[in-house]
This record gives C-alpha cells, sequence and structure tokens, in this order.
C-alpha cells in the first residue's frame, strides 16, 4: 500500500520551495523504499530549482542522503530491510559497452526507481538526480542504494552521495594523485575542498587552494591545503594565478590541477598552471553557454592529460564503504563538512547561505 509523507519540492522556476504530501508507492522489482535520517543542501538542488537542469516541474529535490532500508521489492539482492545506506544517483546498468569492458564508473546507461512518486492529487514528481530525498521517504533503484557502517554519523555518511564524493573522486579516481605530486585546486567549496581532502589522504606533498574568498581559503587549510591563492589579491597585485601556482612548484607547475569551478576562465588557468606533462580535471559544472577559445598549439606543445570527472569517476559500491572506514578510522575528516544541521522548513535559507558563501554544507535531518 502507498504511503503518504512530507516532502520538498519546486514547482516552478525561481519560485521558493514548499512542503507538500509526497505519495510513495510499494517498491516494485528492483525497487527499495528508504527512510531518510539525513540530507545535504547541494548547489544542484539550487540549479534544479531555478531551471539549469530542465523544465520537468514539479521536481522533488534533494539528492546527498542516508538512511535506513524500509522495504524491498522483488527480486532485490544486495540490500535487506534495516541496512543503513548512502544513496547514489548512479546505478550503473551491469550490460552497456562501459560495463562490459570493465569500466562501470563510466556506465552509460544508470538508471533509478520506475515507479513514479505523486503529489496528492496525482501529478507526477521528478526527484532530484533520481533520488528525491528532501522527505521522510523516498523510492529508489535497488542500485542506488549502497550499504556502510551504521556507526557513522548520517549527516556526514550522506554527503558521498554527491559534492564530497564528486571532489574526492576527482582527485583520487579521475586525477590519479599520488603521495609527492604536486596538486592545485581552483574553487574551494564543498566540492573543491572535497577534493583538497582526498589529495591529503593519498600523501600529496603540496596541496594549492585558489579561491576569491578568505573564508572559503580558511576551510580548504582545514581540509589539507599547504598553500592557499586569494586569486582577487593576486590580479591586485598583477601576479596572475598561474604565475604564483608555478612559484609555487619551483616553477614548473602542479602535477595535477583541478578546476572545480568549472568556467572558460578558471579551466584555463588550469591549463596553465600544470607542469608540461601533468594533468588537468575539470569537476565543476559549466553551463551548456560557456565556450572555450585558445590556440590549438598550446594543446600540442604540453603532454599530460585532459579529463573531466562525472561523480568523482567513483562507484558507489566499491567507494562509499572505504571512505565510511577511513572517516571512522579518523584519517577522513567528513564531519568538517557539515556547516550546519537543519529542517525541512530550512532549506530555502539554507539555498541563500550556499549561494553567499557562507557554508560548507547545510544538511537536512530528517
Amino acid at each position: 500500500m502507498s504511503q503518504t509523507v512530507r516532502g520538498v519540492i519546486s514547482r516552478a522556476k525561481g519560485e521558493p520551495v514548499e512542503i507538500v504530501d509526497v505519495v510513495i508507492p510499494d517498491p516494485g522489482p528492483g525497487e527499495v523504499v528508504v527512510d531518510i535520517i539525513a540530507c545535504g543542501v547541494c548547489h544542484t538542488d539550487l540549479t534544479y530549482r531555478e531551471g539549469g537542469i530542465n523544465d520537468e516541474y514539479p521536481f522533488l529535490l534533494g539528492h546527498e542522503a542516508s538512511g535506513t532500508v524500509e522495504a524491498i521489492g522483488e527480486g532485490v539482492v544486495n540490500v535487506e530491510v534495516g541496512d543503513f545506506v548512502i544513496l547514489n544517483w548512479r546505478a550503473v546498468c551491469g550490460q552497456c559497452r562501459a560495463c562490459k569492458r570493465g569500466r562501470p564508473q563510466l556506465c552509460f546507461n544508470t538508471h533509478n526507481a520506475k515507479q513514479k512518486m505523486t503529489l496528492t492529487d496525482g501529478t507526477e514528481l521528478t526527484p532530484a538526480l533520481g533520488v528525491g530525498a528532501f522527505a521522510d521517504k523516498t523510492l529508489v533503484a535497488e542500485g542506488q542504494c549502497t550499504k556502510v557502517d551504521p556507526e557513522a554519523d548520517p549527516a556526514v555518511a550522506g554527503l558521498l552521495g554527491c559534492g564530497v564524493m564528486a571532489g574526492i573522486g576527482a582527485a583520487i579516481n579521475t586525477g590519479a594523485v599520488t603521495r609527492d605530486d604536486t596538486v592545485a585546486v581552483i574553487g574551494c567549496g564543498g566540492v573543491g575542498d572535497a577534493a583538497i581532502a582526498g589529495a591529503a589522504l593519498v600523501g600529496a606533498k603540496r596541496i594549492i587552494a585558489v579561491d576569491m574568498d578568505n573564508q572559503k581559503l580558511n576551510w580548504a587549510r582545514e581540509f589539507g591545503a599547504t598553500h592557499t591563492i586569494n586569486a582577487k589579491e593576486f590580479d591586485v597585485a598583477g601576479i596572475d594565478v598561474v604565475t604564483a601556482i608555478q612559484d609555487l612548484t619551483d616553477g614548473n607547475g602542479a602535477d595535477v590541477v583541478i578546476d572545480a569551478v568549472g568556467r572558460p576562465e578558471t579551466w584555463k588557468q588550469a591549463f596553465y598552471a600544470r607542469d608540461l606533462a601533468g594533468t588537468v580535471v575539470l569537476v565543476g559544472v559549466p553551463t551548456p553557454d560557456m565556450k572555450l577559445e585558445m590556440p590549438l598549439v598550446d594543446f600540442f606543445s604540453r603532454g599530460g592529460s585532459l579529463k573531466s570527472s562525472w561523480y568523482g569517476d567513483c562507484l558507489p559500491e566499491r567507494d562509499f564503504p572505504t571512505l565510511i572506514s577511513l572517516y571512522l578510522q579518523g584519517r577522513l575528516p567528513l564531519e568538517k563538512f557539515v556547516s550546519e544541521r537543519i529542517g525541512l522548513d530550512g532549506i530555502e535559507d539554507a539555498f541563500h547561505k550556499m549561494h553567499a558563501g557562507e557554508v560548507l554544507r547545510s544538511v537536512v535531518i530528517l
């Protein structure tokens, strides 16, 4: 039998979110109902509200979540009722050409629950990133649930569901940062700081944080940045970011430069601030209208790699349990990403704080 719970939706572009009644169907084959415990407020949720993803309103927002499995559908074998899980938006299919070539983290056919959650009048909801976790409960595909150690703080664990995993994975999985590497991270919000934490975890010898906000640079130091560059101050002083990064890396540039902003100007900084055979990782999300214009000879004259990192090239079943274990051992300070804990009625205010750079993550506690 279906059940009705509270949920936060966006009805139209730019309008404040609303708390409404949401109907959750019983799980069908391959589906799971999860009782949500905590869900982070991610910039992607704000992008949905602003129409930056698509126009399939109303959206059921929220996706960086953890919770407990309440019910499972026919054929579900990887989780059981009562399991503590982190939700993800990449349920790999196992059958596409990427999966069959042993690259499931690049799955071309990730999927979500087939049934729709609705308003009480039958209006179908579009769950953010196929999750929809600003709600007491949500319906997802089995592959969107990853069982982890229940000793983890739910508010911390859920953040691996999107931004924190994207940043850590950009450094470790995509950038392949290793011991003694020099790393520069441009943009020190949640994703950038997670990239810094990932680089520190694997032993990078020098981690350079770049931002225009001193508060964000202070946060970056807490996650392991060894040097910081305020891009605004360097511009005023007549020294550009590229030169500043080169000066901190023996004139060579960094082995790995991670662009956590996703704008043409920051990508160019990343490109020119890397060593001749260095790696650029784009993890910040550009908008469709952005264009990049550069001399083609500059690409020819440098080796290395230019990579895009989608969800940190993660495989949830591989990465989530490991990162939670490192967090519980005190080796990965995931708890520092939680700036405040709020209720469902605090989401609109959390959007404003996030946009103003006042928080790394506000986390909704259900």
